[in-house]
């Protein structure tokens, strides 16, 4: 009975598998892929946890309000690190994103799949579980981002070899080899694309006196980031804050600056992938050898960065297709495939 319940359900509800990153939320809707990417960032009413009514309130149109609201409204990010810093906010912006693209038919909630970092603690999944119930899912399933990630990237998981993923989120990075639907190894570091803008802020700060936000480092980071040289090294514009006067002021910084800016926090996603590997069975250390590394996630897109891995570690290195969607499509095959969810948890629940 309860089975033909289970069906009858499934017949009028849209599953989802959603990617809840601190930098992105990507949203994927089987049979049909990716419906919704957006930004995890949340206009509310200062004080109150409000969320701000109309579709400005949420994602794209309340990141560009970064840093520049009036004093009864802020914009914040509800997740850090991978995790849910802000369960009000993080809810309401769940419940938005999942009324947008689900189909409601006869009132079914639908059934969710969610990537989350790999190192997070069961109060923290439980965290992600409950905020996602109340946001109207009907049943929530959690997958490890490196899995959702090697599958998505098309990497061979439920086979008895060895494939390495490393995952660069805005949060986190997950370092993980991965074999037989499991994960064999994992480094879970909260060193990311968010460490990465920091890092230029800093350097902005500490060397030219100048206060530069968010979106700004953002925007150095993509026009202008590398973590090897390049053939021809340029300088962008910079606008912010004077320290010293308090005046706004423009400057010039070239690439080389920005590399040195972020060298610290780009060796110690270097380092995680090392000790990875240095963890893992000799067996599957010969299929790496073999098969290389894999980068996925936002932060596989920065400029050399492959490069200076395949350098420092001294083994193949391959970013993925797309590798921003990588964790949102593997969601969306583990929604089409549901033998491997079930191969997948049955792997959990023994460990």
């Amino acid at each position: 009975m309860a089975s033909a319940v289970e069906w009858l359900l499934g017949r009028f509800s849209v599953d989802l598998g959603i990617d809840l990153g601190t930098a992105n939320t990507l949203v994927c809707i089987e049979g049909e892929g990716i419906v919704l990417t957006e930004p995890s960032v949340v206009a509310v009413q200062k004080g109150t946890n409000r969320v701000l009514l109309g579709g400005n309130a949420v994602g794209e149109s309340a990141k560009v309000m970064l840093g520049k609201t009036p004093g009864n409204i802020v914009a914040v990010r509800p997740l850090k690190d991978g995790v849910i810093a802000d369960f009000e906010v993080a809810e309401s912006m769940l419940r938005y994103f999942i009324q947008r693209v689900h189909k409601r038919k006869w009132g079914v909630r639908p059934r969710v799949v969610v990537a989350i970092p790999s190192g997070i603690t069961a109060v923290e999944k439980r965290a992600v579980i409950n905020s996602a119930e109340r946001a109207g899912a009907r049943r929530v399933f959690l997958i490890d981002e490196p899995l959702a990630a090697g599958i998505g990237a098309g990497l061979p998981i439920t086979d008895p070899t060895g494939s390495m993923i490393v995952d660069i989120g805005g949060g986190t990075t997950e370092v993980a080899v991965l074999s037989m639907a499991g994960i064999v190894t994992c480094q879970s570091i909260r060193v990311a694309g968010d460490e990465l803008d920091e890092a230029i802020m800093n350097h902005m700060r500490k060397n030219y006196n100048l206060l530069i936000g968010e979106l700004t480092a953002e925007r150095i980071k993509l026009a202008a980031g590398s973590a090897a040289p390049l053939e021809e090294e340029f300088q962008v514009e910079v606008k912010g804050r004077d320290l010293v006067s308090g005046l706004p002021r423009k400057t010039l910084i070239g690439t080389e600056e920005v590399r040195e800016a972020m060298k610290e926090p780009i060796g110690i996603i270097i380092d995680a992938i090392r000790t990875t590997l240095e963890q893992t069975q000799p067996e599957l250390a010969g299929d790496i050898v073999e098969r290389g590394i894999t980068l996925a996630g936002g932060g596989a897109l920065l400029t050399g960065l492959d490069r200076r891995i395949q350098d420092e570690i001294q083994l193949p290195v391959t970013i993925a297709d797309d590798p921003l969607t990588c964790v949102a499509r593997g969601t969306g095959a583990i929604l089409a495939h549901i033998s491997l969810l079930r191969a997948i948890l049955a792997v959990n629940d023994e460990d």
